[in-house]
């Protein structure tokens, strides 16, 4: 079987490297002891939610050549990940990322990925542009467009799947790797013009949009370019707004929050398993808001994306 012949139901493309965790809560960095090492980035995680509810799954990313690239590929494999477009980049060490836990809603993250990531070093024409164009989920994300060559590339692999199938721009709005949000603007709604769908909370709604009240961003993404808008209201739950009319929004699942960190990427997991069974909104969504409570509820982040019988669980208990 040629590299192009397999055709995935999801194809991420971005970040990864490796998460940090502290194995004490409510401790500052500078007094943990312990950490505990994940896989993590947001286009790896969201491949990792996708292939734990039973989904075949692969990300386009790079890591250093040393012995955490080495580490992620192990990580990839025992996820049920394919990992054969992730590749080593000479020079560049592979990213770590720290955070601290204070629960319910304080997790500050600390990005070391200087001189540069890995990830940002995908290059247009080593892209598999085939397997990219016949995946039935392609999905891309902000941080992918804050450098060259990896900006380039993300939008020659927009240009070229031209919104087949279903194609999802996770705004994924990180500050700190871009100089100011007007530089990001532009970029941004190129890629919206090749989405289908657009998720992402009200910070990178309003990096988008320009506008911060959810419908108005939903409807400001629609105009975009996108069919389907999804626009996360953090303790509000979640509003998704279709282009054909239809819409849901529906309130977050109560859970003990351990550590918030990847439960967005197992609600877009979860977004993009919804999509692939044909779902209704209000299905997608419910189910989509389970599966990242779930993850909040537990310390890791890779490890933590729950299985389809813990997503329904979950909801079968919240359901009065």
């Amino acid at each position: 079987m040629t590299e192009s012949a397999q055709h995935f139901d999801l194809i991420t493309m971005g970040r990864i490297g490796v998460d940090l965790y502290p194995l004490q809560t409510g401790v500052p960095l500078s007094q943990v002891e312990t950490f505990g090492k994940f896989l993590g980035g947001s286009a790896a995680n969201v491949a990792v939610a996708a292939a734990r509810l039973g989904r075949t799954t692969a990300v386009i990313t790079r890591t250093g050549d040393d012995p955490f690239g080495t580490y992620l590929h192990q990580a990839l494999k025992e996820f049920g990940v394919d990992d054969r477009w992730v590749t080593p980049v000479d020079g560049l060490p592979t990213p770590v990322t720290f955070c601290e836990i204070f629960p319910p809603d304080d997790f500050p993250l600390y990005f070391y990925r200087r001189p540069k990531a890995p990830d940002l070093e995908i290059h247009a024409e080593e892209l598999d542009l085939a397997a990219i164009a016949a995946a039935r989920v392609f999905w891309i994300t902000g941080t992918g467009l804050c450098e060259e060559p990896s900006r380039g590339a993300t939008l020659a692999a927009l240009a070229h799947r031209a919104r087949a199938g279903t194609t999802v721009f996770d705004l994924d709005w990180r500050p700190m790797f871009w100089k100011d949000p007007d530089q990001a603007r532009p970029y941004y709604a190129e890629a919206l013009r090749h989405a289908t769908v657009a998720v992402g909370n009200l910070d990178e709604c309003e990096i988008a949009t320009g506008v911060r009240e959810p419908r108005a961003c939903a409807e400001a993404l629609l105009a975009a370019g996108v069919e389907l808008a999804v626009v996360k209201q953090g303790p509000r739950g979640v509003l998704a707004v279709h282009r054909d009319g239809t819409s849901a929004e529906v309130p977050p699942v109560p859970v003990e929050v351990v550590n918030g960190l990847g439960a967005g990427d197992a609600f877009g997991g979860s977004l993009c398993h919804g999509l692939l069974s044909g779902w209704d909104l209000e299905r997608t969504m419910r189910s989509a808001n389970a599966a990242g409570a779930l993850v909040a509820s537990r310390l890791a982040c890779s490890s933590a994306m729950p299985t389809p019988a813990e997503i329904d669980d979950l909801l079968a208990r919240a359901t009065p």
